[in-house]
């Protein structure tokens, strides 16, 4: 569609006299527009003011539409009908920024930029007109089917020997009762079959009671989950029954890390550094018998002065010490929950900037989206935390730990 006299008239101009800060914006204007008044007349059967025996209908003027692009903002004229609609296939319906400008601002937010700095960045990038924190929350929602679809996926092409279970913390706003609540966020991260890792899933929810846990490794099941062998998290009373209730035939390990916090809760704090270091000595043991010894002389060492420690050692001997079934190499990896940790401080780090989540299905786009760019990460970076031949080991052991973990799992339940 050829330029109108004026439009030839100003580009003629900026050609002339212009800069090209100047004479990029009009030539994307003046392609736009073109694209969209051919559209208009191939829709209503005629270009403006021509007779023609294919007319379908009549403009009745037109509309201004504002569209951010990297180009700066440009200001479009949308053609209206006598009757029925017209919207031009180029743009989208109540959205104005263009698909690259989209792709930033969706990264921005997943990269924990707050919508104050995304609002400056759009402008920064020439849009002048910047943009709201509602239309930032609104594009964000394009994540949703991306971060669904890595959320549902089928787990049934590996098996995962190694799963690893924990929750933080974020903060969301409750419609019904109008208030601000802590949200449990709970991830489960897998070690597949050649050792690599894997996000298997997230939910939300109000607490870590045992239903939500069942109902969240059961959702695991459903879509593929297998050849589980340990479970490593904390004692906490609701995840570890349905532990026992969902993950049958798998040990369970309980993180030594909380497990020490517990400890020295029963210890006053003058000896507190002195039971700590006892403790670490059990894991610098290089083999399982020396492992239970060391673990025997501290209970022995406690048992005088700090008899309630020296119980809950005893209770917690199987639960903590559930690593030594498994390859040496492991030990290191699997005693704790540290790998899992490290997700939950960068989730809170990108989380901390939102604050107040509005719903569950935020938190979830935001988690999920950050979640699956540590997968992709993994997944470019390539290294495994388990070399194969270390894993190959597991084969070995999975009779002797499964009828371990069957009993312990009884005891539990």
């Amino acid at each position: 569609m050829p330029i109108s006299d004026s439009a030839a008239t100003e580009l003629a101009q900026l050609l002339g006299s212009g800069t090209a800060g100047e004479l990029i914006p009009e030539l994307v204007r003046q392609g736009l527009q073109a694209l969209i008044e051919a559209e208009a007349a191939a829709a209503i059967g005629a270009d403006r003011h021509q007779r023609s025996d294919q007319r379908r209908g009549h403009r009745n003027g037109n509309r201004d539409r504002l569209l951010a692009t990297p180009a700066g903002d440009i200001q479009l004229r949308i053609p209206r009908f006598r009757t029925g609609s017209f919207f031009p296939s180029l743009l989208e319906p109540r959205r104005r920024v263009d698909r690259a400008l989209w792709a930033v601002v969706m990264e921005a937010y997943v990269s924990g930029v707050s919508t104050r700095k995304v609002d400056e960045l759009v402008v920064a990038l020439g849009c002048e007109s910047g943009i709201s924190k509602s239309e930032v929350s609104r594009i964000c929602q394009g994540l949703d089917t991306q971060v669904q679809a890595f959320l549902q996926r089928p787990l049934e092409f590996s098996h995962y020997p190694y799963v690893y279970l924990d929750a933080t913390y974020l903060h969301g706003r409750d419609q019904a009762r109008k208030q601000v609540i802590s949200r449990a966020v709970i991830v489960a991260v897998g070690i597949t079959a050649n050792g690599q890792r894997e996000v298997l899933g997230i939910e939300v929810g109000d607490s870590e009671d045992e239903a939500f846990w069942t109902a969240f490794l059961r959702r695991l099941r459903e879509r593929g989950l297998s050849g589980v062998q340990l479970v490593i998290s904390d004692a906490h009373a609701g995840l570890k029954k349905a532990i026992a209730r969902c993950c049958q035939g798998s040990s369970w390990q309980r993180c030594r890390v909380h497990f020490a916090r517990n400890l020295l809760a029963k210890v006053p704090k003058g000896s507190q550094d002195m039971v700590a270091a006892a403790l670490r000595s059990v894991f610098v043991q290089a083999d399982a018998q020396a492992v239970e010894q060391q673990w025997d002389q501290v209970i022995a060492m406690l048992i005088e002065n700090f008899p309630a420690a020296a119980a809950l050692m005893e209770q917690a001997r199987e639960d903590v010490l559930a690593f030594r079934s498994f390859p040496p190499e492991h030990w290191r990896k699997i005693w704790s929950t540290n790998p899992l940790e490290r997700l939950n401080k960068e989730i809170k780090r990108r989380t901390r900037v939102v604050g107040i989540f509005p719903n569950d299905a935020a938190i979830i786009r935001l988690v999920g989206a950050l979640l699956l760019e540590q997968q992709e990460e993994w997944q470019l970076d390539g290294r495994r935390v388990f070399s194969e031949l270390s894993m190959a080991k597991l084969d070995k052991t999975s009779e002797s730990v499964q009828d371990q973990s069957t009993a312990a799992f009884a005891a539990a339940a």
